[in-house]
């Protein structure tokens, strides 16, 4: 058993507003025999309780996927993802200075920036933050600068990068404002935030809603946001929002399925169909959250916000 502490809607700063929506399990994982619970207010999800900042060892195990993504553990997924993350981080990248500085926050084990590395100028300074032990190590590895801590225990310089990615990664902070208020701080005016995360506005969140949508990723995922609430979050951070869309993705998809799967107890063969292992659930659901996004409901919320000059 997990040790849960309270917790509120990242929005109004209240936990007594809001409206139960979904309860869950790890389905993905099984690293804890919890329930857990989802609370909507303001036009967002928040867990509450959630798992305390000691137990996020248990809860984030050695084999996470964001820890070692790699073309051995994930064949034609992680292909298929190098080559699309490379075109949109270049897009994001258009315009960036001869000697620019890049931080990810939160960067696994480095993925985003080595395929910086590889295609992005050279000149470039690229910064990992990474609290995990492991996957930091993994970073290091590659030869990138990364610090294994905490985006608020780095001591990064204020208004030091031009840039700063935050690539599904403010769903599993407790407190997003505080978290955009750092990354404002280290940007130079006019820099930018590149965001992705799950969109509760999605084709896959209506179709899974009460306990088994992929996005909820029990106990992982703290806080869950629409459009709107994205665009109030950003500016509670004190940041213009450049652009909001969705965007296709297939994964929540795929765990939709598989923790529905799992809940009805199907056997290990069934499940291990849908999984980021799993080619031809990714490309199926690939097609469809596709529909969903020519309709602005695609499975994940890409935002690019700008500190102000």
């Amino acid at each position: 058993m997990l040790t849960l502490v309270e917790s509120v809607c990242s929005i109004c700063g209240r936990g007594d507003r809001g409206r139960f929506v979904a309860s869950g399990v790890d389905f993905e994982y099984h690293t804890t025999q919890d329930t857990f619970h989802v609370y909507r207010c303001c036009d967002t999800l928040f867990l509450n309780p959630r798992p305390s900042k000691e137990d996020l060892a248990k809860i984030y195990p050695a084999e996470y996927h964001a820890y070692e993504f790699s073309a051995e553990e994930y064949g034609i997924a992680f292909k298929a993802r190098r080559w699309l993350e490379g075109r949109r981080l270049m897009r994001w990248c258009r315009g960036m200075p001869t000697g620019a500085s890049i931080v990810d926050v939160g960067a696994g084990d480095g993925f985003h920036l080595e395929i910086l590395r590889k295609v992005g100028d050279p000149t470039w300074r690229l910064v990992g933050i990474e609290p995990a032990v492991r996957a930091a190590s993994v970073v290091a590895s590659r030869g990138i600068e990364v610090h294994n801590a905490f985006l608020e225990e780095a001591g990064l310089a204020d208004e030091s990068f031009d840039l700063a990615l935050m690539i599904m990664v403010i769903e599993h902070v407790p407190d997003p404002v505080a978290m955009l208020d750092e990354v404002r701080r280290i940007l130079r005016p006019g820099g930018r935030i590149g965001l992705i995360t799950d969109n509760i506005g999605s084709m896959d969140a209506r179709f899974g809603s009460t306990r088994h949508w992929g996005g909820y990723h029990f106990p992982r995922h703290l806080n869950l946001y629409s459009r709107d609430s994205l665009r109030n979050l950003a500016t509670a951070a004190g940041l213009e929002v450049v652009e909001l869309k969705t965007m296709v993705s297939p994964v929540n998809w795929t765990y939709t399925v598989h923790n529905r799967l799992v809940d009805r107890g199907a056997p290990e063969w069934a499940t291990g169909l849908f999984t980021l292992r799993s080619a031809p659930a990714l490309s199926f659901f690939t097609a469809l959250d596709a529909l969903a996004a020519m309709t602005g409901n695609g499975a994940l919320l890409r935002a690019v916000l700008r500190r102000p000059r």
